[in-house]
């Protein structure tokens, strides 16, 4: 797959400009239906667009399925918001007035997507656009091409407009730098780290001579999630739990748990437990159904997750690494992309390992003297992803439920695997900019809200035509 020139981006923008202007006058429910096509696309599809991200993304069997029926979720589930929210909707009226309010799109979309789940989360922010009216740029990860240009492939069969869907490959420096930049993109929807989508909202803030709307962006940015275990907690609910949010996908989940925070005599027994469960993990290829850990998404990454765990060792105590020595004996290039799953303990509360986003299978785990010190741990973070509690204590549920303020909280279960229309996802704080992927009220940040008044009093009678 090839990358596209950076000036390509201005013919796509030219195109999907024009494209608009057709697109947004389409009736919500025709294209709800063309939505609905596509889901079924996605569904009779399931299993190649599953083998595609397995060996172009590294996902196990188990996580590229779940990708792509989040992935049909996302089509269905957006094409009932679409229709919902283009119905007008009566306000306040007196006699003599009626008025209603209603939304529709606001323009082009550039789609600024993640590798770590290559389809669904192109398919939700995509899909939210062109639910609402917009055309839509794909910009995929240079990582994983090859997913999303299938994903327009599909719209484009059930019959969402070529120009309404344009796909603009490359490196995110230059193509994604140029579609935030360009004055014809009036939304921008983002999924990646901090220090990126920050960079976008800061270029996207500044006006453009031909620029018609203020620029929106959504952008989701990443986490620094924990997980307290309560002095009180079902053990093997809790060390399950973890393992899956913590090393699940090798850790390359937004949501991921990087920090667990054990509470006071549960310490010795939850350690003893997580490192045993740790140990006995399996690291392995992707499409090894053996395999809970797969190897990491490039060479780069791996050099960076390293690093971290190199640094770590000099001001922390490693509790376990898992032994993967028998991978990296192998000469493939496979070989280098795979890290050994690493728990540490003894971790200062400031330091890299318990603030940084690392985005890799690292655990770094606290101990709290009690739940309100738990907590306070927990918070100690600038990310507001996801959060999670194992407790059997109905006082300190409630007390996690008032104050643990991030934009998801799992009680009594994984911190991963947000389900559309049962958990919405996104964060708080600096965790992202934007209403939750999944939710009532995703698909109306791409779309404008109109009002029309009208007085119904009228004097006389309009004349006839030809009169």
């Amino acid at each position: 797959m090839s990358s596209r020139a950076g000036d390509d981006h201005g013919p796509c923008c030219a195109g999907a400009q024009a494209a608009f202007l057709e697109w947004r006058e389409v009736p919500a429910y025709e294209r709800a239906e063309i939505l609905d096509r596509a889901a079924d696309l996605v569904e009779r599809s399931r299993f190649d667009l599953a083998a595609t991200m397995v060996f172009e993304s590294a996902k196990s069997w188990h996580e590229a399925d779940g990708d792509v029926c989040e992935a049909i979720d996302y089509l269905r589930y957006y094409a009932a918001e679409g229709e919902r929210l283009s119905e007008p909707r009566p306000m306040g009226d007196v006699p003599g007035e009626h008025n209603e309010n209603f939304h529709e799109g606001r323009g082009v979309t550039a789609v600024i997507a993640p590798w770590n789940f290559p389809l669904a989360i192109i398919t939700g922010m995509t899909v939210g656009a062109l639910a609402g009216g917009n055309t839509a740029i794909l910009k995929p990860a240079a990582q994983s091409p090859i997913i999303a240009y299938r994903l327009v492939e599909i719209l484009r069969d059930a019959g969402v407009p070529n120009d309404a869907i344009q796909y603009l490959p490359g490196p995110g420096g230059e193509i994604g730098r140029a579609l935030v930049e360009h004055n014809g993109v009036d939304n921008i929807a983002f999924t990646g780290s901090s220090a990126v989508g920050l960079n976008i909202i800061e270029a996207a803030a500044k006006t453009r001579p031909g620029q018609r709307n203020v620029k929106r962006v959504i952008a989701e940015m990443g986490g620094k999630n924990a997980i307290i275990i309560d002095d009180d907690a079902d053990l093997d609910q809790a060390i399950s739990g973890v393992l899956v949010s913590a090393f699940g996908y090798a850790g390359q989940k937004c949501s991921a748990c990087s920090r667990l925070i054990i509470v006071g005599s549960a310490y010795d027994e939850a350690l003893e437990r997580l490192k045993n469960a740790v140990a006995s993990l399996v690291v392995g290829s992707p499409d090894d159904p053996a395999a809970f850990v797969p190897p990491v998404i490039s060479a780069d990454a791996r050099k960076k997750i390293m690093g971290y765990i190199d640094s770590g060792r000099s001001y922390s105590t490693v509790l376990v690494q898992t032994d993967i020595s028998h991978l990296n004996s192998s000469e493939s290039e496979e070989a280098s992309y795979y890290v050994a799953p690493t728990v540490f303990t003894d971790v200062p509360l400031n330091s890299p390992l318990a603030q940084e986003e690392i985005f890799g299978p690292v655990l770094s785990v606290f101990h709290a003297a009690d739940f309100e010190e738990a907590l306070e741990i927990a918070l100690n973070s600038t990310f507001a992803l996801t959060g999670g509690v194992f407790s059997r204590n109905p006082r300190h549920i409630e007390l996690a439920r008032a104050t643990f303020r991030t934009g998801n909280l799992y009680i009594n279960r994984k911190i991963t695997g947000a389900i559309v229309g049962r958990q919405p996802f996104g964060g708080l704080a600096m965790s992202g900019l934007g209403e939750k992927a999944g939710g009532p009220d995703y698909v109306r940040q791409f779309m404008q809200a109109r009002v029309v008044s009208e007085n119904t009093m009228r004097r006389g009678f309009a004349p006839e035509e030809g009169a």
